[in-house]
């Protein structure tokens, strides 16, 4: 159970960011599992939206962060409505989202997984090789995980996220270009 915070509708924009894993000292401050390696998110926001475990999908609470950041392989933060260890030990297990309007601004040629998630990708030809379905960190890279039906069977394709393959991404019109055929 959630310590008294105060119900809140889950943002159009929502995007799931982050689990909180447990608490961390006794003064309230909990530990928080981002999805990213990268969670500038959860610093930008000063507002999370929380979900319970096993909650309904609009069912969430509003929570003003009031300092969050890295501590070893995960982010801590704090709240004002969290005021000490078994009220941040009640949030361990909720999933975090925050609106995609808090998000920093990408820079020229970053995007943010989450937007490249559905984009179609056709290859130099025209050629429609499927549609993005996820994303997967490979070490030194980032590589497209398309998914795509040809001749009534699912096929799967990976495309390295490199600029020697990807000529172009155009959020706007929901389409990536790349040097890639259909046959790698």
């Amino acid at each position: 159970m959630l310590p008294a915070l105060e119900a809140a509708e889950l943002p159009a924009d929502a995007i799931e960011v982050g689990r909180i894993a447990d608490a961390w000292g006794i003064k309230g401050w909990f530990k928080v599992l981002p999805h990213s390696a990268q969670p500038e998110a959860l610093f930008s926001s000063k507002r999370w939206f929380l979900q319970a475990p096993g909650a309904s999908a609009n069912a969430a609470f509003r929570l003003a962060i009031r300092e969050a950041k890295e501590h070893s392989d995960c982010i801590v933060a704090s709240s004002e409505e969290v005021p000490d260890r078994n009220a941040a030990e009640a949030l361990r297990g909720a999933r975090v989202f925050v609106p995609r309007s808090s998000f920093p601004t990408a820079g020229d040629d970053e995007y943010y997984w989450v937007d490249l998630i559905g984009l179609s990708v056709v290859n130099r030809e025209g050629v429609t090789l499927g549609t993005v379905r996820e994303l997967l960190a490979t070490g030194p890279q980032t590589t497209l995980v398309l998914a795509a039906e040809e001749d009534g069977k699912a096929v799967e394709r990976m495309v390295p996220f490199v600029s020697v393959f990807v000529d172009k991404v155009d959020l706007a019109g929901r389409l990536i270009t790349v040097d890639w055929q259909p046959e790698f």
